[in-house]
Parts: structure tokens; sequence; C-alpha cells
């Protein structure tokens, strides 16, 4: 088996990648990006570099690639090449829009990058799966209709930014052309991920409050200054999330277009600060003003894209189950400490 993984230069895409070379010991992995395997993923991928090959190249660009994939018989596609423009966690990049500064290239590499790839995949016989890397971005800020009820696949879609609405949009683009060349396509959308090889990359610049408060804890700088411990989400470690993808690459047959990927519950910056000190006790948080916090989260922010997501579609078809949050929380702070 051969995969193929668009933006596995990365952060979520280079797990996934690892992940699939480590499930299948005879299995190889060519990773597509724009950028070349920095510092951090050469190291990482050092243990399974013999199966690995690398195509640096601008996806929206396909004759500076399509030759170079002709040489490997690939099986299976993951496509997670995107630009990620979102500026939240900071009292300073609340006050900047990133999408604003390039606004075309978000929609020409998200969007037509998708068109691209799937153009050269509806001509290979043997691809067996391609899925799409979406996002809890699709999702509205507010739902489900009943509070407290996790969010489902279906209903509460409406995007109001540019990544959320490329993101959709290549969604629905996957699934026409699923329709229209007899392609086995599903989309996947993550809650909000952290975890190993979660970096600041050239596509993507933003750290989840998991990240933020494990750094801060292990390198000893506190108290951490939060304009809140109320803010939630659904914090997904991303080895949980690449080994999801897996199980949805191996199913014989989906039942549907679209498999949220998450914890399926909310936990706090709170409960983070909380599991944090269990490994660093003298770690710990204040509140402080927004203007003045390390880490700036908006507590009224609890339900739609930011709170519960419904994981039991992919439970039910795969089996697979994400680990307790604290237990992923504890296993990315010794990551972390080993990496150092």
């Amino acid at each position: 088996m051969h995969l193929l993984v668009t933006g596995a230069a990365g952060f979520v895409m280079s797990v996934l990648g690892r992940e699939w070379l480590a499930a299948h010991s005879a299995a190889h992995l060519t990773v597509l990006d724009v950028a070349p395997l920095d510092e951090a993923a050469r190291l990482y991928f050092a243990p399974v570099a013999q199966r690995l090959n690398v195509i640096v190249a601008d996806l929206t660009r396909p004759e500076s690639w399509r030759a170079a994939l002709e040489a490997h018989a690939i099986t299976h596609v993951v496509h997670g090449a995107t630009i990620t423009p979102i500026s939240r966690g900071t009292a300073a990049e609340d006050g900047r829009e990133p999408e604003a500064e390039q606004p075309a290239r978000i929609i020409d590499v998200n969007v037509m990058g998708t068109v691209a790839l799937l153009e050269w995949a509806r001509t290979r016989s043997k691809i067996q799966r391609f899925l799409y890397v979406s996002s809890g971005a699709v999702y509205k800020e507010h739902g489900p209709d009943c509070p407290g009820e996790p969010l489902p696949e279906d209903g509460y879609v409406m995007p109001r930014r540019l990544y959320g609405i490329s993101k959709l949009a290549s969604e629905l683009i996957t699934e026409r052309y699923a329709s229209l060349f007899g392609l086995s396509a599903v989309s996947v959308r993550p809650s909000s991920v952290y975890g190993t090889m979660d970096r600041i990359t050239a596509s993507r610049n933003f750290r989840h409050a998991p990240n933020r408060i494990a750094h801060c804890a292990l390198e000893g700088r506190g108290p951490l200054r939060v304009n809140s411990l109320d803010g939630v989400g659904d914090y997904i470690h991303v080895e949980d999330v690449a080994r999801a993808v897996l199980r949805l690459l191996a199913a014989p047959r989906l039942a549907y277009r679209a498999y949220n990927i998450a914890s399926g519950t909310t936990s706090s910056v709170r409960d983070f600060v909380a599991w944090a000190a269990e490994k660093v006790p003298a770690f710990q948080a204040e509140v402080a003003p927004a203007a003045e916090a390390d880490l700036v989260q908006d507590p009224t922010l609890k339900d739609g894209m930011w709170g519960a997501y419904d994981i039991s579609r992919i439970q039910a078809e795969t089996g697979w189950r994400p680990r307790p949050v604290r237990q992923a929380f504890h296993a990315y702070m010794d990551w972390l400490s080993q990496s150092r």
C-alpha cells in the first residue's frame, strides 16, 4: 500500500504519515508539500525515512508534481494541505485579521488545490480511498438546538470566514467528484487539534490552549496570565486524529460523506491548567485583563463549533475511540519533555 499525503511537512499530516508507516510495516508514504521537511519533521520521520518520499511542489501547479507521482503506485490519498489563517489566543493576535493579508491565496490553495488533486486522482484506477481533511470551522458558532447536546455532522453548517468557507467548498467538490468519477471519497472535520509536532509553520501559525499551557508549564514560565479560566473547546490530540483517519482509510465501506473527529467533550482552560500542574506542581494561572493576558479565550463561546462534537458516527462505523482528554494531554507533555 502507498499513501499520498498533501501537507505532511506540517503538523497534523506529518503525524498521520508517521502513524500510517507505523501501522503498515510494508507500506510507503509520499509527501507532497510546498515546503521541504524542516528539522523537526526530518527528525520525526528519521526512523521510517527509508519508506518515505518527499515531493516539494505547489499543489496549485499540477505541472510541478504530476510527473513525480507517476513513479509511485498510490493506493490511498489524504488531502490535508491548507492555509490556516486563524488569529486567536493572545491580545496582540486578536487585533489582526490574517485572512485580509492574502485572501486570494487562501481560496487558491484551499479550494483550487483540492480541485487539482481530484483531477489527478480521478485518473488513477488504483486509488482505493480519497480522504479530504476539512475542519470544524465549517460549523456555526451556535448549536445544536437543544443545549448540551454534542454537535452532529448534519445541520449547523454555516461558515462565515474564508477558511471555513474554503473547507466547506472543498468538501462539496470532493463529494461531487466522487459521484461523477466513482471515487471512494470522504471528508473529516477535526475539532481543535494539538499534540505531537504542533509548531508554527509557513501555513499555520496558530496554537490552541493546550499547546500554550503545556509549553508555559514545562518552560517554567509562570504564572500563566489568562483573561478567563472558563473558556472551553473540544480538544483532540493529533495522534488520536491520525488513528481515526487510518480507520476510515481501512473501512470496507463508509455510509456517510463527512465524519467529526473530536474528543466528544469540552475541556476548559481551568482543566488544562490543573492537569499541567499534576506534571509541574509549581505551575499555576492567574486571571488578568485581556490586554495583558498570555492566553485570551472568549468564555461565552460554549456551543456550535466551540462546543463538544458528536463522534457517534465514526465510533459506530469504525470502533475508533479517542483517549480521555487528561490522558492525551499528559502524553503531549511527556512528548514535549522528551523532545527538549
